[in-house]
């Protein structure tokens, strides 16, 4: 199957494309993140873990909000 030029490319080819590529890359580190609760192999606090899942759905809710702010501008009534 050949690529189109960037040229030729869609607004939403280029979306799907980038945004596959990323969220792949997401599931990657959080599965090797998932390595890291092997106790057999780590040593850490509940404390520890709190301000990763924090850190981590705090970057989610950001990114789900500006989602959502740009679907809810293209709502917007026009005459």
């Amino acid at each position: 199957m050949g690529e189109q030029s960037s040229s030729q490319e869609t607004k939403e080819q280029r979306f799907v494309r980038i945004a596959s590529r990323r969220v792949q890359e997401i599931v990657k580190k959080l599965q090797l993140l998932q390595n890291c609760a092997n106790r057999g192999n780590y040593q850490y606090t509940d404390d520890q873990v709190r301000k990763i899942f924090s850190a981590i759905d705090e970057e989610l809710r950001k990114v789900k909000s500006e989602f959502s702010r740009q679907n809810s501008k293209e709502k917007k009534f026009r005459l």
